[in-house]
C-alpha cells in the first residue's frame, strides 16, 4: 500500500527566525511538507495560485497588508484551502476576527510547539482549533447573545472594521497618515477616512486624543505579550 501523501503548507511570517522554526517543526512530523514560504501577502497569493497547497501558516502582521485581509482575499482564491492563523497578537481580540474572515483556527505565538502541531492537524481534519479560554468565551457570547464587557476602550476596538484596526495599531506605533497609506498600500485620502470613522466609533474630538488611545492600546498590547 502506498504511503499517504504528506499535506502541504505554506508558511507566511515576516520574521525569519520563526519561519525557519515553523518550516523545522513541520519537516520533523512526516505527515507535513512545506511547499512554500514568504514573508508578503502579494507572493503568498502567488505561491498558492502555483503550488496548490492544502494549508496556510500564516502571521497577522505581514508585509504590504495584514493575516485578516489576506485571508479573505485566499477565501476568494480558494475557498478550500484550511487557514490557520499563527500570531503573537491577543487571541481574544483577534481570533473571532480571523473566523469571520474565513481562518480555520487561531494559535497564538507564545504556545508550545505541540499544541500548534496538535492545532494544523486538527484544522486539517476539518476542524476549528481555539484555546480551550477563547472557545468558551464564544460559546458565551452565543449563549448569552451578546458580547462581555470588559472595559470601555475594549467595547470600542470591538466596534472597528478588520481595517480599521489595522490602521489604529499603526497609528499607535507612531506612523504618520502617508507612511500607513504607504504601509497598506491606500491612498492618503483613504487612511484619512479610516481615521475619522475611528474618531467617530471611539466618540473622539481630534487627532491628538485618537493618537493617545492608539498608543494605550499598543502598549497594553505589548504588556500582554
Amino acid at each position: 500500500m502506498p504511503a499517504a501523501r504528506s499535506s502541504r503548507i505554506i508558511v507566511v511570517d515576516d520574521h525569519p527566525v520563526v519561519c525557519n522554526g515553523l518550516c523545522r517543526l513541520v519537516a520533523d512530523d512526516s505527515r507535513l511538507s512545506i511547499c512554500g514560504t514568504t514573508d508578503n501577502a502579494g507572493e503568498c497569493i502567488s505561491l498558492v495560485e502555483k503550488t496548490h497547497p492544502d494549508m496556510l501558516l500564516l502571521d497577522i502582521s505581514l508585509k504590504g497588508s495584514d493575516g485578516i485581509e489576506l485571508t479573505k482575499k485566499i477565501r476568494q482564491i480558494n475557498p478550500h484551502i484550511v487557514i490557520l492563523i499563527f500570531s503573537m497578537h491577543d487571541e481574544e481580540l483577534y481570533a473571532e476576527r480571523a473566523l469571520n474572515a474565513g481562518a480555520n483556527g487561531y494559535v497564538m505565538k507564545q504556545e508550545d510547539p505541540d499544541l500548534l502541531l496538535k492545532a494544523i492537524h486538527q484544522v486539517l481534519g476539518g476542524e476549528i482549533f481555539l484555546s480551550p479560554a477563547m472557545t468558551g468565551r464564544l460559546l458565551r457570547r452565543i449563549s448569552e447573545g451578546h458580547i462581555p464587557k470588559s472595559g470601555v476602550l475594549k467595547q470600542s476596538i470591538e466596534k472597528l472594521s478588520d481595517r480599521e484596526l489595522e490602521v489604529f495599531e499603526l497609528i499607535g506605533k507612531g506612523m504618520s497618515t502617508r507612511r500607513i497609506a504607504e504601509a497598506l498600500n491606500l491612498s492618503v485620502k483613504t487612511v484619512e477616512t479610516y481615521r475619522m470613522h475611528i474618531k467617530e466609533k471611539f466618540d473622539l474630538n481630534d487627532a491628538a486624543e485618537l493618537a493617545h488611545h492608539a498608543v494605550h492600546w499598543v502598549e497594553v498590547g505589548l504588556r500582554s505579550r
